[in-house]
């Protein structure tokens, strides 16, 4: 998210289109390609404003379907004097008042995080052009008191967040957590 980001996307864009045929009429292509790219740059205006470190998106096709979801991590950091403890703030978000889905502990590499599902509609705050389901992890940074990682990943489903295809993407992303792993440069 913070540098190369254009050329990323001019990429997917030029890999999207690439097998078209050379005689296809461009100003027929003209408006899909530009609608492409202003969705892009969207996901990652969107991802830029929540501060984020990486947006990922799935571009290849599941047998033959579109993969209607992103992953989005982000660094959260309370002020160097502000003395914090991870197992104070998790439970804080998991007894959080008025807070919308499912909340749970889980682990991810040996460190406790907080997992929230939820179902957004698209006319909620927040919400985009069609109504998604969300996991987030929240999880402290470990060695690094006040540093907190927010991974969050969205779906469409097959139109329907609550559908089997939502169930599907939910239950691959929760697997993919489950191997995510600490490293130090």
């Amino acid at each position: 998210m913070r540098s190369g980001t254009e050329e990323a996307i001019r990429a997917i864009v030029d890999d999207a289109f690439a097998t078209l045929p050379a005689d296809a009429p461009h100003d027929r292509i003209g408006p899909y390609r530009r609608e492409l790219e202003r969705r892009l740059k969207d996901a990652v205006a969107e991802a830029r404003k929540a501060e984020a470190l990486d947006l990922y998106l799935p571009l290849e096709r599941m047998h033959g379907i579109a993969v209607a979801a992103s992953i989005v991590v982000s660094e959260m950091k309370f002020p160097d004097e502000v003395a914090v403890d991870p197992s104070a703030v998790s439970r804080r978000l998991l007894e959080a008042p008025g807070r919308d889905g499912e909340t749970t502990m889980a682990e991810l590499d040996g460190v406790r995080a907080v997992r929230t599902e939820r179902t957004v509609a698209a006319e909620a705050p927040g919400g985009g052009e069609l109504g998604s389901r969300r996991v987030d992890y929240v999880v402290p940074v470990p060695g690094d008191p006040g540093r907190w990682l927010g991974v969050v990943f969205s779906t469409l489903g097959e139109a329907d967040p609550d559908d089997a295809l939502a169930d599907l993407f939910v239950e691959l992303f929760d697997a993919m957590m489950s191997t995510f792993r600490w490293s130090r440069a």
